[in-house]
């Protein structure tokens, strides 16, 4: 349902590997890190990390958010196979979407607008999207650049409260 406060980039409802639902109009006045994913990839050990920045800032305003997707074959699982893997795996607390694409013209609606910001859509897994408050600015980030690296921190941090 359309949230007319609610800008564009963030007026999606998203469900959550477990059921829940994520509007992302509760999250338009805070960063957002915004994650491509796959189980069984050599960039997979990044769920460390990226648990890490979210049970780090989360209370300061940060949401991080995964996109499961099977786009580069390395993502068999359905949904429930996917949840357990992160939980089990990588304690994984962070809400993951369902499975989707996230390139192409199958990719999912929220990606189809990251990748117009930026002109830039993900080249392979765990390729990140920072997204400032109010979309003011929407910055993207290789696979090979760490979750809690420079980067990507001096883009969140003036943005935490």
């Amino acid at each position: 349902m359309a949230n007319a406060a609610c800008s564009e980039l963030y007026n999606h409802q998203l469900t959550t590997l477990q059921g829940d639902k994520i509007n992302l109009c509760d999250y338009q006045d805070k960063p957002i890190l915004v994650v491509n994913t796959a189980s069984k990839c050599g960039f997979t050990p990044q769920f460390d990390a990226l648990e890490g920045l979210y049970g780090k800032y989360k209370n300061k305003g940060l949401l991080v958010i995964g996109f499961p997707s099977n786009d580069f074959k390395q993502e068999p699982g359905n949904d429930k196979q996917i949840g357990d893997f992160c939980k089990l795996t990588y304690a994984v607390k962070f809400p993951m979407i369902t499975k989707s694409s996230v390139t192409g013209v199958n990719a999912n609606a929220f990606y189809k607008q990251l990748i117009a910001k930026t002109g830039q859509q993900p080249q392979w897994n765990f390729y990140k999207y920072v997204v400032l408050p109010g979309g003011k600015a929407v910055y993207a980030f290789s696979s090979d650049v760490k979750p809690d690296a420079a980067e990507i921190l001096d883009r969140i941090t003036p943005s935490l409260k």
